[in-house]
């Protein structure tokens, strides 16, 4: 899995500090941009992060490219829909050459396993290959290839529907490929807005664990963690 940050607003803390400044102020652009310079930023990001004034964060964006995940993730990626996704193609992208594909961890410590595991992606790729050979579009063929393949994409998401992605999937009970995922994306937002991303991370991070009967049991851990997590 590969994971970059490729793009993201100038200055996202400072722009959204000017946003709600600007919600509680009858100053103009110019002065608002004085006070911001002269103040204490973090701190007032914190307290109107602290009172639930979270639109403000919708003004930061952050654009991440990943590659090397599977299919499997890609559609649990794609579920939370506020984001912009461009996913590489099985339709114009042919897989005649070897597809890759995502091996699980459980399956790779069982030698049994990874034998059935690479045997069944193996006659997969044969078919699919076959198929190709034979003149069978590339976006017919693609039906018989598997969740494991891997894929690449594009995503855009604001500040606000990141901490909601982290508290999510950053969780011990998200599956485990997204959740690295979700942990290497937090890992660079958190260069870039220290502030902003300072709690974000599974929902315990910042209160109680809302699990319930699920909690895995190890919120101190947890918290630990991610609180310094770099």
């Amino acid at each position: 899995m590969n994971i970059e940050l490729l793009q993201y607003t100038a200055e996202p803390e400072r722009t959204v500090a000017l946003a709600a400044r600007l919600c509680y102020s009858p100053a103009d652009l110019e002065e608002l941009r004085a006070r911001i310079d002269s103040g204490d930023c973090a701190a007032f990001i914190d307290k109107i992060m602290s009172l639930g004034h979270h639109s403000v964060l919708e003004h930061a964006s952050f654009t991440f490219g990943i590659e090397g995940i599977s299919r499997v993730t890609s559609h649990q990626l794609v579920r939370h829909r506020v984001a912009s996704y461009s996913q590489q193609s099985q339709r114009y992208v042919s897989h005649a050459e070897r597809f890759a594909a995502v091996l699980p961890p459980a399956v790779a410590a069982n030698d049994e396993a990874k034998r059935i595991f690479e045997f069944t992606t193996g006659v997969v790729h044969q078919a699919y290959k076959q198929l190709v050979e034979m003149g069978i579009a590339a976006e017919d063929a693609r039906y018989l290839l598997p969740n494991a393949t891997e894929t690449k994409i594009i995503m855009t998401m604001n500040a606000r529907e990141l901490l909601h992605f982290f508290r999510l999937r950053c969780c011990e009970r998200a599956q485990w490929e997204i959740r690295s995922m979700a942990v290497g994306m937090l890992k660079l937002v958190k260069q870039i807005a220290p502030t902003i991303f300072r709690d974000a991370g599974p929902g315990c991070v910042a209160g109680p664990c809302p699990e319930g009967e699920f909690c895995c049991g190890r919120t101190a851990e947890i918290r630990k963690q991610f609180r310094s997590l770099t």
